[in-house]
């Protein structure tokens, strides 16, 4: 038989402003690249960045490498937003248009799957005039852990 322990679950989406305000809190890389937690709900996210003058390449645009880790920061946003651990197994993207200094980028990721431990996810990346910048998926695989505290468990962190 089993027992009600008497803990009442959290609401889906409140759940995943926790766990985003738990990775957000142990995530340096975001932080440092002035990155924002916008929106957050199960399976889904929505971050942005500010591109700077030091994120720009020889051609004057913003280094691919940033946008990707924005894109792939939305991605870890909304595959732990369930207070499970997963981790990048794959991802890649495709880029659009350029971006410059000075622009808002900002990416939306949406969970296209989820099944076992895996999941599929899609972000879009845009400049505040709606224009696509790029398009990323990343497949996410679900490891041991939580991202926030749950009773009788420790507190573990990780992301995509």
């Amino acid at each position: 038989m089993r027992r009600n322990s008497g803990v009442r679950k959290a609401p889906p989406d409140q759940l995943a402003q926790a766990c985003a305000d738990a990775m957000y809190e142990r995530d340096i890389a975001a932080r440092e690249m002035g990155i924002t937690v916008d929106k957050v709900r199960e399976g889904f996210s929505m971050l942005s960045m500010e591109v700077r003058p030091e994120m720009l390449n020889g051609h004057g645009v913003c280094h691919g490498g940033f946008i990707f880790a924005l894109a792939d920061t939305a991605f870890a946003y909304a595959c732990n937003s369930r207070d499970s651990v997963n981790l990048a197994q794959s991802c890649s993207i495709e880029f659009i248009s350029p971006a410059r200094a000075g622009e808002r980028l900002a990416a939306t990721a949406r969970q296209h799957f989820q099944a076992n431990r895996t999941g599929l996810y899609d972000v879009t990346v845009r400049r505040a005039d709606g224009e696509v910048v790029a398009e990323f998926r990343g497949r996410s695989y679900r490891v041991r852990g939580r991202i926030v505290r749950s009773k009788g468990r420790r507190k573990r962190g990780g992301c995509a």
